[in-house]
Order: structure tokens, then sequence, then C-alpha cells
């Protein structure tokens, strides 16, 4: 009797939207987590009883919380059974927009992402069950840019990475600490972070986006690909290729818009990372 009511109640916590966070106070939804170094959100499917998840970095100036506002986007993850996980970026200075701690030479943003998306995923695993080896890490902008970062800093973080419409800046890495599986997403007609990169003149220094030919290269030479795609497909105004790799993986899917998510791109990026799996 007593080793079933111990495994009735571990069920029950396993099911849990979330544990109790720091203080005692729930968290979940629209309630942050608070953990040391900073705040993430987390969005749970239906009876969940853990599995994998979607870890996903915002744009410039936003937040996690703004992430989980936005429900055709994580019922997008949910409903497939994922976990969403959001983490908010801190102001790179008092008074700015929150940001990243994106390699790009400037040195006042006050956080290792790293080592704080590290704290997060370890966070969600024990509130809520979330599988730390199948975690697909994604994000926006300068969301993506960090998703880079992390995948060449740190690549056994994640499963696989699946940026949108953000890469490398400069200083552009040289070496990377591994190959990865990488799904990069990016609009052709972008003008915010342009394919061929640009300068950004700000008050406070010039930086400069990378040309993500100029990464993508760089993640062929670290997965150890063809240096031509195997594989290339155009339909429903999408362009994909594949390049075949000895370690990890590597493919483009471009579409026709500007500096956004397209329509889709979340079960292109659940597919990806599924067929992956297999």
């Amino acid at each position: 009797m007593l080793n079933r009511i111990w495994t009735l109640l571990a069920a029950v916590l396993i099911a849990a939207p979330a544990a109790a966070a720091e203080g005692g106070a729930e968290c979940g939804g629209e309630t942050a987590c608070r953990i040391d170094g900073g705040l993430y959100h987390l969005a749970l499917p239906d009876s969940w009883q853990g599995g994998p998840a979607v870890m996903f970095l915002h744009g410039y100036g936003s937040s996690g919380a703004k992430v989980v506002a936005n429900s055709g986007l994580v019922a997008a993850f949910t409903r497939r059974g994922y976990a969403v996980i959001a983490p908010s970026g801190l102001p790179w200075k008092e008074g700015k927009p929150a940001d990243w701690s994106v390699r790009d030479g400037w040195n006042t943003y006050p956080r290792n992402d790293v080592a704080f998306l590290r704290d997060v995923l370890a966070d969600a695993a024990s509130r809520a069950g979330v599988m730390t080896d199948r975690l697909l890490l994604s994000g926006f902008s300068r969301g993506g840019s960090m998703v880079w970062d992390v995948a060449c800093q740190a690549p056994e973080f994640a499963a696989a990475y699946a940026p949108v419409a953000g890469g490398f800046w400069l200083p552009v890495t040289q070496d990377c600490k591994g190959p990865v599986r990488l799904l990069h997403i990016h609009g052709f007609a972008d003008k915010v972070v342009p394919l061929e990169g640009r300068v950004i003149q700000g008050s406070e220094a010039e930086i400069v986006q990378a040309d993500i030919w100029e990464g993508l290269q760089l993640w062929r030479r670290e997965n150890a690909c063809a240096s031509n795609a195997a594989d290339h497909e155009v339909r429903d105004g999408l362009w994909r290729k594949r390049w075949k790799c000895e370690a990890g993986g590597l493919e483009l899917i471009l579409h026709k818009g500007g500096h956004g998510l397209p329509k889709g791109w979340s079960t292109l990026a659940l597919d990806w990372f599924e067929d992956l799996e297999r």
C-alpha cells in the first residue's frame, strides 16, 4: 500500500504544469519561472507526462512572456506533444531593450547566456519532466543569432538547432566546438537581417551582421559536409538545400518573404527534427 501511495504521488508531481518555483510560487503559462540569473516561461501540452521540448529564444526587445502569449506559436508545438520553454533575455544596458549575449564585439551584456540556458533547461527538467536529450533549440532574429552561438559554443546543449532569420555577427568565430544538426530558415527578401549581412550604425558602437552564407560555410566545415548540396527542392514557395555530412546535419530553407516567421515554419522544423530521431 505504501509503495502504491508513493507511485501515485510521483505521477501527480510529474503531471503538474510546473513544480513550485523559487519562493514557493507556482509557475507556468503567464506566470514566469524564476531561477538565479533570470526568468523563463513554460507551456505544456494537455495531459503532459514529461517529454521533448522546444526552447524558443525571442527577438531583440521581446521577452519569454510575449512568446508564450503567442498562442498560435505555442499551440503549434504543444499539440504535437512538445513543451515550450521561453527564456527572457536581459537589457544589454540599463534602460535598453532585452537582448542576448550574442558574440558581436560588445562587452556590455550582463549575463553569460549559454550558462543561463543550461540552468533554464535543468530547471524545466526538474519542474516538469522535460527530456533534456530531446531538445530543439530555436529562436527568431537576434534569438536566432543566439541559437547559432549556442550551437557553436556548446553543440551538445540541444539535440538539434532550428534558428530563424538570425546568424553570426562579426567577429565571426572560425572554429566551433563540434558538429551539430542545424536547420536554418531565412527570408530571401529579409532587409533586417539580410542574407549577405549588413552594418548597423548605433550611438554606442558599430556592429556588423555577418554573411549568412559565410556562416553556412563554417557549418559545412564543422560537420564535414560535401561542398555542394546533395538535395535541392523548390515547392510551395520554399527553396530547400540539404547537405550530406559526415557528422551532424545541415539544411537551409529560404522563403520568399522578409524578416518574419514564415507560415508553417514550426511544422517544417518539427518534421525535420523528428526525421532525425528515426
